[in-house]
């Protein structure tokens, strides 16, 4: 019989199943727009700003992308 704790929030995988995790949920659930924005903004190092100038479309419509994409993350990513 598995023992089952009775406070979840100490059940957490660990940190290289989390990076496998976000990682295939980028690859396969964002649409490529999304994908662009994510990784120019969070790891390019890139500003909003120079994501819309790099695209040719406005600042806004980067940040809504943006938005879009954290919130499938999240939503993908919960347990």
């Amino acid at each position: 019989m598995i023992n089952i704790p009775s406070d979840y929030s100490d059940v957490r995988l660990p940190r290289q199943a989390q990076l496998r995790r976000v990682q295939r949920v980028i690859r396969d659930e964002l649409t490529p727009l999304q994908r662009e924005v994510l990784l120019a903004v969070y790891y390019g190092g890139k500003t909003q700003a120079q994501v819309a100038e790099d695209r040719g479309v406005s600042r806004s419509t980067v940040c809504r992308t943006l938005h879009r994409a954290e919130a499938r993350l999240r939503r993908f990513l919960r347990y």
